[in-house]
């Protein structure tokens, strides 16, 4: 029988910040740690919000001295084009961040575009099973919940899978336990979400 691989902290140095590594990510964390390897000196890295796109764009450029554009695509293109010119000319790696991939921005400068075409994307995709789970233990131990694995698994069988998801459940569930002051669990976190578009099937009376 298989198991899921609990996520790793990138990178394994516990002074840097965590970003946790699992197989929905894993790939965007190799390419920036090989970032000498790029065909260019610049990486487009997208991925859905609160995804830790800015933590793990940050830990990048600490640890390759490169620099970063962030909301890339809301950008006005004369700069993302000096930009990407500037880091093959001064060999220093750039990381362009964003939600999606160019074509979906629409760039109306052809020199940008082409430039764009030729660069290597690094993407964060929907959180996995081991993922979400080691996200929210980690958001529940932020606010000094007690969540219990029983309601873990609760809630992975119910809400959707998203980073934002997360964020926004154990948000709703910390307003319910100060609200209520009652202890976190599973009929609590059936009242707290009952009325929200967080979970995917309803919850049972």
């Amino acid at each position: 029988m298989s198991q899921i691989a609990l996520p790793l902290v990138w990178p394994a140095d516990p002074r840097d910040d965590e970003f946790l590594v699992s197989p929905s990510n894993e790939r965007a964390a190799h390419m920036l740690d090989r970032w000498a390897t790029w065909p260019v000196m610049t990486c487009l890295l997208v991925g859905p919000r609160k995804s830790g796109r800015s933590l793990i764009a940050r830990i990048f450029a600490a640890k390759s001295g490169g620099a970063i554009i962030d909301d890339a695509a809301a950008r006005p293109e004369e700069e993302l084009f000096h930009a990407w010119n500037r880091a093959q000319e001064m060999r220093r790696p750039l990381l362009m961040v964003a939600d999606v991939a160019p074509p979906a921005w629409g760039v109306d400068l052809p020199d940008l575009r082409s430039r764009l075409a030729a660069t290597p994307v690094a993407e964060i995709g929907p959180p996995d099973d081991a993922l979400m789970r080691a996200l929210l233990e980690r958001e529940f131990a932020r606010r000094n919940l007690d969540a219990r694995p029983e309601l873990i698994d609760w809630l992975l069988a119910r809400i959707e899978r998203s980073h934002v998801a997360v964020i926004r459940c154990v948000d709703a569930l910390d307003q319910e336990v100060m609200e209520r002051r009652k202890r976190l669990s599973i009929p609590l976190a059936r009242t707290a979400l009952a009325t929200t578009a967080l979970l995917t099937i309803p919850p049972e009376p």
